[in-house]
């Protein structure tokens, strides 16, 4: 409940205290909504009784078995018996005399909602005064004092009517409003259609959910709203859910690939109730986590059949290598030969295999696409036959992408010199590359070769599959395909009316700004690396980043841009960040971080080197130091 929420309920419960009378509300499934102080006190009822959520019979049968109705031979059937008035939701008005002498007027009126408000009035000095005008005005006629009884009753149930439907307008205002404001700051948008198909009811989030859509629909049929072809995709659901069924589907937006979750529920009078959100980035990161456990179990089950198999081709090799020293006939040697080739193709291919379920991890950082295209043109042309040309369509965004580069560079030059094996020795590649809104990175590779069959497009994706025969280890393009996985995206093969084509989709992710420039860290631990890499991210550094001495002393020779250093003081090997201070070829900012106990002679001596971060650290310590650094 947030602050505006908790006042408005603060103040409501403070105004209701202010009335006189007693006054309880009760919904249409007979709990109590609200109540003020002046009911509990009247009847001196518990706490949980006059909680939101009491159950109205609990409160009857708590009352009977107190005596407030005086000697009750059956409070079950009492208690069935006021349940069954107060569910007829008619008004109703009467006066009873309590146990302990009390007269009550008891006024209730329904709401609109079903449900409805109850007014309890003390009329005990009322009742009294009239017995005493009764009493002294003797001279007064039986027919003006029973005309006087009747207007005074009157008068009491119009004002309670009054005074209780004045308080339910006003709640169910407050609600209405309160109502509106929730569902028109929710991400998501909530419609009701009526069994026409026209919108009686929208949040106004419509074109939030799928832009292109219009906002102001009330009235429109919801095919006028969404468009031929996404009405299209809903529509079978939407007959579903007119017919009694609550579907829950998923689809993908035509122009820009967005994936849209929708919820109908049927209303009950012939209506539809339906929420629709935009789960793309959800969907993106779930297809990533599933395929790392795929992998992971990958390399679960083949990690010991590889070990195995390893150690069997060695053997095998061994005992070739010693039958190439015999004096075997030419026919023997060409056998041991053709076994040892054939057994280090194995070999090849074992670790291929470990290449695909080993530990890929994914290492996204900001990635300018023009460069990377125009280094895969440079890498590939040289690998290609003098009759096949390579053409490279960038119509790429501008801004900074986050991508793994080395990955999908690898990725794509395994796609170009797929194509250069289907083309010959004569045909044409081309790789093209375009931004579908702001949710997707196309990348189309295509040749003008045969194109895949019919068994390719349905199994090509498969490891071992290959149509390359014994050439082929049929592990290129699921290695591809395992990539895009990894990123969350998706990847498709197809043939054109020239040849054929894989197409890659990766999510569009723009790059922060990088304001804090190009930071360098070491951390052997790979999941702490992970862990650093994120903050320095998000601090505005671009990361590169390296696990012992000896690779961050490389690097930082050979990069001149490196603006900082973040080095753990426990590495592999010998050496630690203390000594990664000492090699560094210029003066740069450092921060050493370590969980090693300040009593740890390895720690006291960095901190006389410079400024030191205990682990666990947060963001917001990492930032005040590289702050501090700075000014320095």
């Amino acid at each position: 409940m947030d602050r505006s929420e908790q006042w408005i309920k603060t103040m409501t419960s403070a105004g209701l205290n202010l009335i006189a009378q007693a006054l309880s509300i009760y919904d249409n499934d007979l709990r109590l909504a609200v109540c003020n102080r002046r009911f509990q006190e009247m009847f001196h009822l518990p706490d949980r009784l006059i909680r939101p959520g009491a159950r109205f019979d609990d409160t009857i049968r708590y009352l009977a078995q107190r005596g407030d109705y005086g000697e009750v031979a059956d409070i079950d059937a009492l208690v069935r018996h006021r349940v069954q008035q107060a569910r007829a939701f008619v008004p109703h008005y009467f006066e009873r005399t309590r146990v302990n002498g009390q007269v009550i007027s008891i006024e209730g009126a329904p709401l609109p909602q079903g449900g409805w408000v109850t007014v309890y009035t003390d009329i005990t000095r009322t009742k009294r005064v009239e017995e005493l005008l009764r009493a002294r005005s003797e001279e007064l006629s039986g027919q003006l004092l029973a005309h006087a009884e009747e207007l005074s009753t009157t008068n009491r149930k119009l004002a309670a009517t009054i005074s209780a439907l004045e308080e339910a307008q006003r709640q169910l205002t407050e609600i209405e409003a309160r109502t509106r404001l929730t569902t028109e700051m929710m991400p998501a948008h909530i419609a009701h259609v009526d069994r026409d198909g026209h919108y009686t009811y929208s949040n106004r989030r419509l074109s939030a959910v799928m832009p292109g859509r219009p906002s102001d629909i009330l009235g429109l049929h919801i095919s006028e709203a969404l468009g031929p072809e996404a009405f299209a995709k809903i529509e079978p659901h939407l007959q579903a859910a007119y017919g009694g069924d609550s579907p829950v589907f998923e689809f993908n937006e035509a122009h820009d690939g967005r994936r849209i979750r929708v919820a109908f529920t049927p209303d009950g009078t012939g209506g539809v109730y339906i929420l629709s959100m935009d789960v793309t980035t959800e969907t993106q990161t779930r297809v990533a986590l599933q395929q790392s456990r795929r992998r992971a179990m990958a390399a679960q089950m083949t990690s010991g059949l590889a070990h195995d198999f390893s150690n069997l081709l060695t053997i095998i090799l061994g005992m070739m290598s010693k039958m190439e020293k015999m004096d075997l006939p030419e026919e023997a040697a060409e056998l041991v030969a053709a076994t040892q080739a054939t057994a280090q193709r194995g070999g090849r291919l074992l670790n291929r295999i470990a290449d695909m379920t080993g530990n890929r991890t994914l290492r996204p950082r900001a990635t300018d696409m023009h460069g990377l295209l125009d280094d895969l043109k440079l890498l590939a042309t040289p690998t290609l036959p003098r009759g096949i040309g390579l053409s490279v369509l960038d119509h790429t965004p501008d801004e900074a992408l986050m991508l793994d580069a080395g990955m999908l560079q690898d990725a794509l030059l395994n796609l170009v010199l797929n194509a250069r094996d289907a083309c010959g020795a004569n045909g044409l590649i081309a790789v093209s590359a375009h931004a579908i809104g702001r949710i997707w990175i196309e990348i189309a590779v295509t040749d003008t070769g045969p194109g895949f069959s019919k068994e390719a497009l349905e199994r090509g994706l498969n490891p071992f599959f290959t149509t390359k025969g014994s050439e082929g280890s049929g592990l290129g393009l699921p290695m591809v395909y395992d990539m895009v996985k990894l990123a969350g995206g998706d990847m498709r093969l197809g043939n054109t009316p020239t040849g054929a084509v894989v197409t890659l989709r990766l999510p569009y992710r723009a790059a922060p700004p990088t304001q804090g420039g190009l930071a360098l860290l070491v951390e052997d631990n790979e999941d702490l690396r992970a862990t650093f890499r994120d903050m320095l991210v998000d601090l505005g550094h671009t990361v590169i980043e390296a696990t012992s001495v000896d690779e961050a002393s490389a690097l930082t020779a050979d990069i001149e841009d490196i603006a900082l250093v973040l080095s753990d003081i426990k590495l592999e090997g010998a050496a630690t960040g203390i000594d990664l201070l000492k090699r560094l070829p210029r003066a740069l900012p450092c921060i050493l971080m370590t969980s090693l106990p300040l009593s740890d002679p390895l720690h006291r001596e960095a901190l006389t080197r410079g400024p030191v971060l205990r682990k666990p650290f947060t963001r917001a310590q990492l930032a005040a130091l590289i702050r501090s650094e700075e000014t320095t």
